[in-house]
Order: C-alpha cells, then structure tokens, then sequence
C-alpha cells in the first residue's frame, strides 16, 4: 500500500527519519516490508512511504510528528471535474466503509487548473456517495464536524490523488490538554523542533516561557516512549483521564483513530497486528520508567510567569501519564537560573509573539486571560504548500496571517517588548554560559533584539505563520 504521512512545512526531514525509526522497531518489521521515500530536499508538506496496510496503525500510534496518515487509493491524470467524479466513482468504497457510516471529503491543490475549486469537492462526495447508493441501496450522510470516514483528494496541475485518511482527529491531537485557551504552539511541531536541538534523553532541558507545557511534555514523553497516540490507543486502560476540554471529546480511546472505522483494519488478522503493536508499546513503557524511576531524573524543567499557565502545565503533564508533577516554577524569565547549576544543556522556548512577554504593565495579555478563546482546529492540512480549496478557509487562513504580523509590527515598535528582549539576552549571556539555546519565534529580527549573534536559523511554519527557529550557542565565561 502507498502511505503519505503529512507534516508541519519545514519538518520533512525529522519526520522521514522518524519514519525509519518507527520501521525499524521489531513489532513494525514483523508486519512486513518498508520502504520510505527519499527525503525531500524542499518542503512537501509530508513524505510517501509503502508499506503493508497494518504500517498505518504503527505510524498513528508512533508519529510524534505526522499530521495525518493519508492511505493512497487511486492516482491518475484529469484535466476537468468530471475526470474527479470518473475515478473516485470507480472505487470500491463498500468493502472500506458502509453507507451507515458518515463522511467527509476535503480537497487539497497546488496550482490547480480548474476554475470552481468547491465543484471539485462536489464531484468526488457525489461520486462516493453514488457509487455507496448503487452499490448496498443505501448512502452515507455528510458530516463536516464530526465524520466517521475521511477522504481527501490532492490536485496537481495534471494528476489527481485520491486517499482514505486514517488518522481521524489530526494527531497532534494528543488528548492531555486542558486550557480553553489557544495553544500556538501544535503538538507535533513541538516534537519536530526538539529533533532539530538534538536533545536527547537524560540531557538538561529547560523552558523558562514553557506556557502549558508543550516542549517539556513531549521531551519527557519521548524520554520515558510514550507512543503520542497512547491515550487514543487505550493503552493506559482505566488509568487514563483524558481531559473533558482536550480539544475536543472525541479525542479519547473510545473514539480512537480513523483507521479503526474502516472494514480493513477490523478483520481478525489486523485486530491481532493491533493488539501486538500496542503490547509492544507498553512493553517499552515500562522498561523506561525503570530508567527514569523519578521526575528528576528526566532533568526536565520549566518556568513562566503566569500562575494560570503553571497551572495548566501541571494538570497536563499528570494526564499525559507522566511521573510525578513536573518540576516548575513560577518565576520571571529575567530571573530564572540554570536548573540544578548545571553549566549545560538545551534551553528551548516560544515567546507567544510579545503576548506573554510584556509581563509589567504592558499591552500583552496572557494565553489563559480569555477563556473563550478557541484552539486553531483546522482540519486542512497542516503546511502552506497545499491550498484548501474552500475559498472560505483560504480567507481565514490569509486573515489570520496578517494579524499576527500586525501583532507583530506592533510588538517590535513596543519599547517595553523591546527592552525586555535586550535584558533577556543579557540574562542568557550572564547566566547560561555554555547552554544550546533555541527560540522559535516568528520575529525574524529577534538575534538583533536580543543582541546575540544566531549560528543556526530553520524555517518552520507555525499553521499558516511563518517563522524561525533560531540556535543561539552561548560560550561559557573563562574562569578569571
């Protein structure tokens, strides 16, 4: 079977290698051959891999940065609608899905000839759902919201791609998270961006901004092999307690993934490929937590000076099934010092674009001051190089854009955002002598602001935003 695994833009790399790691595990390489792929050497929005049809359950269970797992059905030229309508209606959807079930059907492109791009969506729902009437006498409803199967097509100016999505709610979706705020800062590109700082394990990691915690909760995630999807996955049993405000209800072992409503993946020989694959997890699990008995050991630590968000971070980490509560403070960034006096170690944040930075008096408010805001829950996919072909969505998404580069322009004009970036480099020369810091940030100016010299910039994409994520090598101070 063709896969193609999409990621945030500008994570291909650490994703493809992600890709190998997870084919090699043994559970994986029991379920049959693997080859992914070569990497991409610009940015794709994802990579393609074949592999047999159980790979899906492992890339979802395992992927700490896919978006989605698309499973590739068809693939042709077209140069009109109803060469769409031609192809998708000559599938045979019955023996994937039943017309009982709901469905939803989203169109991606990237210079798309045809004119009317929501016609295009039409004829593929039209087409599959006929083909379910002709078929069983019966046809499946549409449901945007909440929809048992999804189908997603990719234009190209000449070829069409037709997949079956397998993951459902996308998978950055991990289920821990508790504010009703937004969170900037998705999951997965959380997991791409501590590839590219080269921690690992058993390294000092700190965030003095850590918000709710989505760095520090991935790293230890990884440290103790927490499949991302292991709440999805039921693998806590009982013990889990997802969240009742985690994104959304859905995201909890009784809805699971996509693949687990498609005919496939509930015959006997896949169920026992299921059962092996998260038995092989949990193995793993406990293994780890032997290594790392305690919270301490994870030397993993964090700070910020919002007393609401240090409390979200807590509550998220204990449903995130990790030990302990994490090790925090709530503490100004300007005073935060290395944990444990260590001279080394990875310091990696994501000031919220001078949200949370302008902490005295300043126009900034908090993530957690509104508590109407709505997560950004796009369902497209997650990168800049496939327009979604809702004309309505490419509005928001191009009115979402220019906000937060307002925002932006006007941070940088603030003399308080700026004095205080001046003192924080200051702070880190001073005091972190020694350290690896990262910052992603969507302020291309920020090294100026902060008056240190960056020795690495990588683009990443934050949704729709662009941004950077700068390495800052702080040399230690010579003994006098």
């Amino acid at each position: 079977m063709r896969f193609f695994v999409v990621c945030p833009g500008g994570l291909e790399v650490p994703l493809a290698q992600e890709l190998a790691e997870i084919a090699g595990r043994p559970e994986c390489k029991a379920l049959g051959a693997w080859v992914i792929d070569p990497t991409p050497t610009s940015p794709t929005g994802g990579v393609g891999l074949a592999a047999p049809i159980s790979a899906a359950m492992a890339l979802n269970l395992h992927s700490r940065i896919a978006s989605r797992v698309l499973l590739q059905m068809a693939q042709a030229p077209y140069r009109q609608e109803d060469d769409l309508y031609k192809l998708a209606s000559g599938l045979a959807w019955e023996e994937w899905f039943t017309s009982k079930q709901t469905l939803r059907v989203d169109v991606t492109a990237h210079r798309s000839p045809l004119k009317s791009l929501n016609f295009a969506t039409l004829k593929i729902k039209d087409a599959i759902v006929d083909r379910l009437r002709d078929v069983t006498g019966d046809r499946p409803s549409i449901d945007t919201a909440f929809p048992d199967v999804r189908v997603q097509a990719h234009l190209t100016p000449t070829q069409v791609t037709i997949y079956l999505d397998t993951s459902g709610e996308a998978l950055f979706k991990r289920g821990w998270r508790d504010e009703k705020g937004d969170a900037p800062l998705k999951e997965n590109l959380a997991a791409g961006i501590l590839s590219f700082t080269a921690w690992r394990p058993g390294q000092t990691l700190f965030d003095p901004m850590c918000g709710s915690g989505t760095f520090l909760i991935e790293a230890a995630q990884m440290a103790l092999s927490i499949p991302p999807g292991a709440i999805r996955a039921g693998i806590y049993g009982d013990d889990a307690k997802p969240s009742r405000l985690a994104y959304r209800p859905l995201v909890t072992s009784a809805h699971g993934f996509g693949f687990q409503r498609l005919k496939p993946f509930n015959e006997a020989a896949e169920q026992k490929c299921w059962v092996d694959l998260k038995e092989a997890a949990l193995a793993l699990m406990l293994e780890k937590r032997k290594q790392y008995p305690s919270v301490d050991a994870l030397k993993i630590t964090g700070g910020d000076i919002n007393e609401k968000l240090v409390s979200m971070f807590k509550g998220n980490w204990q449903r995130a099934q990790l030990p302990d509560q994490p090790v925090v403070r709530q503490i100004d960034a300007l005073a935060a010092k290395p944990p444990g006096s260590v001279n080394e170690g990875v310091m990696l944040l994501n000031p919220p674009y001078g949200e949370r930075l302008v902490i005295k008096g300043g126009r900034g408010q908090d993530r957690a001051s509104n508590p109407d805001a709505k997560y950004d829950d796009a369902d497209e996919p997650d990168n800049r190089f496939e327009l979604n072909l809702e004309t309505g969505r490419q509005s928001a998404k191009r009115s979402s854009r220019e906000s937060l580069k307002k925002l932006q322009a006007q941070e940088e004009q603030d003399p308080k955002f700026v004095e205080f970036l001046r003192q924080f480099g200051q702070h880190l020369k001073d005091d972190f002598g020694g350290w690896n810091i990262f910052v992603l940030t969507a302020d291309m100016a920020l090294p100026g602001q902060l008056r240190i010299k960056e020795s690495k910039r990588t683009p990443l994409f934050n949704g729709p935003l662009e941004c950077r994520l700068f390495k800052f090598e702080m040399h230690a101070k010579r003994p006098a």
